[in-house]
């Protein structure tokens, strides 16, 4: 149900949503003559808001507390397992066409090929069901699997876990599956800006000795805070992305699965 509820509600608060259907919204009730300044008001409100979301620099003050809250490791020695997070798949389009297609957070998968590299003696665990409402006809596990061959990563070091929908599902189904023992070392792959919520989670549901390794960033560090944007779909799109993080770590906190509404190092 939690996960329904999140995909659907969000849907309706997804800031570049809720600015267009107030811009309708405004539209539409100023076309009648008792509400008309109102819906002028809303309109232009709306009309603001999609200005300011997709050309200012607010995308970025969103998103870069998130991707600097924690930094990669010094170093990567003795690891037990490398633990990849889902959303680099887009099983959609995979399961269409049937060959692996990567969204625009494909690097939390393409960097497995360096950590295999990397740390030889580690298990490869890649944890991703379908996380879209209406089923598609392929998981994300089956995409990663794909590029995990063509990556000459063995299969013998592979896991993978086929069944999670959200950042919560990953880290209990993958525990349940792993079981990970007192004293081992895990390295936890996501995106930057989803960070802070996947550590909190992970915390939450039991794992320990699990290191950060941000992928996936999206903006070069402080010198971004002034950056605006030269399309509005492409600030819109960083806006909303953030937004869902903050949202995300608020009712993670807020449902008892995360450790702190802004978990850190």
């Amino acid at each position: 149900m939690f996960f329904y509820v999140a995909k659907i509600g969000y849907f309706f608060i997804q800031p570049s949503n809720f600015l267009i259907a107030l811009v309708l919204a405004g539209l539409i009730v100023s076309a009648g003559t008792r509400w008309r300044k109102t819906g002028y008001l809303f309109a232009w409100a709306g009309i603001l808001g999609l200005l300011a979301g997709g050309f200012s620099p607010a995308a970025n003050w969103l998103i870069l507390p998130l991707e600097e809250r924690f930094p990669k490791p010094a170093e990567l020695t003795d690891y037990d397992g490398i633990i990849v997070l889902g959303g680099a798949v887009d099983t959609i389009v995979t399961g269409g066409r049937g060959d692996t297609a990567l969204t625009t957070s494909g690097e939390r998968i393409t960097i497995a090929a360096r950590l295999a590299s990397q740390l030889p003696a580690a298990r490869i665990i890649h944890t991703g069901g379908q996380g879209v409402i209406v089923a598609s006809q392929a998981t994300e596990a089956e995409g990663a699997a794909r590029l995990f061959e063509d990556f000459g990563i063995s299969a013998d070091r592979v896991v993978l876990e086929d069944a999670a929908r959200n950042t919560w599902e990953n880290a209990v189904l993958t525990r349940e599956l792993v079981d990970p023992r007192p004293g081992q070392r895990w390295l936890l792959v996501t995106s930057a800006f989803h960070m802070p919520r996947s550590m909190g989670v992970f915390e939450k549901a039991g794992w320990t000795g699990v290191t950060a390794y941000p992928v996936d960033y999206r903006t070069r560090g402080k010198e971004d805070l002034m950056l605006g944007f030269s399309g509005a779909s492409k600030g819109l799109r960083r806006f909303d992305i953030a937004f869902r993080e903050w949202i995300g770590l608020a009712v993670y906190w807020i449902s008892g699965r995360s450790t702190a509404i802004f978990p850190g190092p």
